[in-house]
């Protein structure tokens, strides 16, 4: 069987370094915010070219304390509206909630699954004060056009980059350092997975990043001194340690997923299957691999039977969600169409090349 991820076999490169690590975590008897959080911290902000990097508990917590970070510095207030793509994880659309403000939804470019300059020109009203683009399934939105309309309209602009480690554009700048600030998730699966559950806000902005570092460690600018009512959203010292490691093998398997997704473009050729739109550049990380196809289950169905995993990203688009009852008359086909017909195929750094043949012929044969 081709699993669609083998998380096993992707962390065991780094078992002794694993084990090596811990044991400095065990004998430091220091396990909150020391000296892997700080290591961690400053090799990532390095490795977006951000001057900061938080590390906080998960992607959706560094969402969440961005905007009620820019509220209490006065650039938020609550009910503000934020612009955002209908078609993402629901954590980007339950981030802005959250904070007390009103998302609005963006229909995306039904090729590169992400919004455009031009549509999201047309949503904003002067209730807009921000716009968060997501760089879904690894592809850069198109930040630089974005960012021109943000500074046109005043507009703070923010990146939900939980999915885009590494992105890098055209001019050599990556995901986490395109925006004000940027929100990462470092969930196991992701590109750069800890080992549970962790996340980090990248940011040039001085005052976000102390208000930021000061809201996850219970509004505390030192011990028992605190100056916000702040939560506890404090990145693990372990999973820390555990993303420094891995850190330093990030652009390799980002390459090596970008060769297997261009594998898959040359040689995948089916007109039942429509291919992720894809320049070629480092502006995509393929943490997903996705193609669409009408009759899905089928195909997921003749997939398994010849044992190759799928999976969906995602089955229900945020809108159609219980939990957000107050968007189900929004009209939103392109989004609605790609979240009906989505699948994604197996991609990722341990996939043998018997494996990717095996899923190409697998896949023409549909």
């Amino acid at each position: 069987m081709i699993k669609f991820l083998d998380l096993h076999k992707i962390n065991a490169r780094f078992d002794s370094q694993f084990k090596k690590e811990f044991q400095q975590f065990l004998d430091s008897g220091y396990y909150v915010l020391g000296s892997g959080t700080t290591a961690f911290e400053n090799n990532y902000a390095k490795y977006c070219g951000t001057k900061h990097c938080v590390g906080v508990s998960n992607g959706l917590d560094a969402l969440i304390l961005i905007f009620k970070a820019y509220i209490q510095i006065g650039k938020l207030n609550v009910g503000d509206e934020v612009i955002v793509p209908a078609n993402t994880y629901i954590a980007s659309i339950i981030s802005i909630i959250q904070a007390g403000l009103k998302p609005v939804f963006v229909e995306p470019n039904s090729a590169t699954f992400n919004c455009e300059a031009s549509t999201i020109k047309k949503y904003i009203t002067s209730k807009t004060k921000a716009i968060l683009t997501v760089h879904l399934y690894g592809q850069l939105a198109d930040s630089e056009v974005i960012s021109l309309l943000a500074q046109e309209h005043g507009l703070l602009l923010i990146e939900d980059a939980a999915q885009a480690h590494g992105a890098e554009n055209v001019l050599g700048k990556r995901a986490g350092n395109l925006s004000n600030a940027a929100a990462f998730s470092f969930y196991p699966s992701k590109n750069l997975g800890a080992l549970g559950e962790a996340g980090a806000v990248t940011t040039n902005d001085d005052e976000l990043a102390k208000v930021v570092s000061e809201l996850r460690n219970y509004g505390s600018v030192r011990k028992y001194e605190n100056v916000r009512l702040g939560v506890n959203n404090r990145i693990d010292e372990l999973q820390a340690r555990i993303l420094n490691i891995k850190l330093q093998h990030l652009d390799a398997d980002n390459d090596k997923r970008r060769d297997i997704a261009k594998r898959y473009l040359s040689k995948i050729i089916n007109k039942k299957i429509t291919l992720p739109f894809y320049d070629g550049s480092k502006n995509h990380s393929f943490h997903l691999f996705v193609v669409l196809v009408d009759n899905r289950d089928d195909f997921i169905n003749y997939l398994l039977k010849n044992d190759i995993q799928s999976s969906i990203h995602y089955p229900k688009p945020p809108h159609k969600q219980e939990a957000l009852q107050q968007f189900l008359d929004l009209q939103l086909p392109i989004t609605d169409y790609i979240h009906r017909n989505c699948v994604s195929l197996p991609i990722s750094p341990v996939l043998t090349e018997t494996e990717v043949i095996k899923v190409i012929k697998t896949v023409n044969a549909f």
